[in-house]
């Protein structure tokens, strides 16, 4: 009985894993079609599981104007608590989509220089520095902004221009090059 009962469970673990290989199938062919999500995927960090669940929460980037429309939706609009003085974030939105963001942005902070320099600056600047949560989520924020301009205007993710947009970061890169 034990043996029929191996058997059966590997059999169940083959069909599981065919149908796995199905699925990334299906999802590899569904988002080439996607207008940029090559220049997506070319970012550090990022990967195919990121962009689909990203498509998958939002929809077509077209239907949007902005993209606070898009942090709006992912329940990452700050509000503030006036009894107690303190601003945090909605959380009223999808919750698929900010536990994603929120996962690839720690990945990005580890693996993406450009991601790591600004999470430490907000951390480490001298007025109204951040606690490390509230930076991730900031930088969420900003990886949705890029994905909206990414998906809009089909361009390349360039980390020295990100920091170059940036005012405070375009003084560091100065003295970087200076140095």
């Amino acid at each position: 009985m034990a043996k029929l009962e191996l058997a059966t469970l590997l059999d169940k673990y083959d069909l599981i894993q065919e149908k796995f290989e199905e699925l990334d199938y299906k999802i590899d062919n569904l988002i080439e079609h996607i207008p940029g999500v090559k220049q997506m995927l070319a970012i550090k960090g990022v990967g195919r599981d990121t962009v689909a669940g990203f498509f998958a929460e939002v929809g077509n980037l077209q239907d949007y104007s902005h993209p606070r429309q898009i942090i709006k939706l992912a329940g990452l609009s700050l509000k503030e608590n006036t009894h107690k003085g303190q601003t945090k974030i909605t959380k009223r939105g999808r919750k698929k989509l900010r536990a994603l963001l929120f996962r690839v942005c720690m990945i990005m902070v580890a693996k993406n220089s450009a991601f790591k320099a600004l999470h430490a600056y907000y951390t480490q600047r001298p007025d109204n520095p951040l606690k490390k949560m509230q930076s991730l989520i900031a930088l969420c924020n900003k990886l949705i902004r890029i994905f909206f301009a990414i998906g809009k205007k089909q361009f390349e993710f360039s980390e020295e221009r990100m920091l170059k947009d940036i005012p405070h970061m375009r003084a560091n890169i100065k003295g970087e090059i200076a140095a």
